[in-house]
């Protein structure tokens, strides 16, 4: 449900993307990510998202979980049964450092705007979860995602189990677009853009621009920081995709336009195309 440098099992894939008009940071896109990993490689393994973040990503773009390792899941807890399982998507065509190197709940983080640029920096990363970078996949991202910035998740079998939700915010290069990384592969290569794969995916967008009574309200703990809260949504909408379904490849996305008419039919797997 993700793209790896190497064979791993990913299951219970939970997503959000939220746009908010945040006090300090202006207009951004929020992404929440979260899944199972069960690492299958002979040594470290990395999971790689690639985000349409307008400028230079940091590691202040990060946000910590704290105690609240479970935000995402109360997000679904939320939708819960009001959210429809559809299986029908629309389908559509589709100078600081160079690498920024560091450490984030359990996983070492690079972060790169040329993902021809991560080979040199990976010896920044400890050596027990220093992943293989295969060249065919960094000539995919750099080919299909050229603005994008590439963030390699880099961890071992034991940190895989620890995992919170990985929270980061960015200014997007569409406003108006709320896209969900979901590109599907686990070789280590660069994804089949023509197959099939199979999906089991929590899909949740947000807006802080929603109507009164829109989507359905999300509680969160009352010792939750201030700071994490001001980039949360107050409700959501979402749908379950898959299963295990198959889904053509591609990545979720939907207009800000649809998402506040509440059309969640709108929401489409979008797969990239050279620019």
């Amino acid at each position: 449900m993700c793209i790896s440098t190497g064979a791993a099992d990913f299951s219970g894939t939970i997503v959000h993307c939220g746009r908010r008009e945040h006090p300090e940071h202006g207009l951004i896109h929020v992404l929440g990510y979260q899944n199972t990993a069960v690492n299958l490689a002979q040594g470290p393994n990395a999971m790689v998202l690639h985000l349409p973040a307008a400028g230079r990503l940091t590691e202040r773009h990060f946000l910590s979980a704290g105690r609240t390792g479970d935000v995402l899941q109360r997000m679904v807890d939320a939708v819960g049964s009001a959210a429809v399982r559809d299986d029908g998507i629309a389908w559509m065509g589709a100078e600081a450092e160079a690498v920024q190197v560091f450490e984030h709940d359990v996983y070492t983080v690079l972060l790169a705007d040329d993902p021809a640029a991560v080979p040199a920096a990976l010896g920044r990363v400890p050596a027990h979860r220093r992943p293989r970078l295969e060249p065919e996949l960094l000539r995919f991202y750099a080919e299909y995602f050229p603005g994008h910035t590439f963030v390699v998740c880099c961890f071992d079998n034991a940190d895989a189990q620890r995992a919170k939700p990985l929270l980061l915010w960015y200014p997007p290069l569409d406003p108006d677009r709320l896209t969900v990384p979901a590109l599907d592969c686990h070789t280590g290569g660069a994804p089949d853009l023509d197959a099939d794969v199979p999906v089991d995916h929590w899909v949740l967008f947000s807006s802080d621009q929603a109507p009164d009574g829109w989507g359905v309200p999300v509680e969160y703990p009352a010792s939750m920081r201030h700071r994490l809260r001001t980039f949360l949504p107050g409700a959501v909408m979402g749908r379950r995709y898959g299963d295990g379904t198959a889904l053509p490849n591609g990545d979720f996305s939907i207009g800000h336009r649809d998402l506040l008419d509440g059309d969640l039919d709108h929401v489409e797997r979008v797969r990239p195309g050279p620019r």
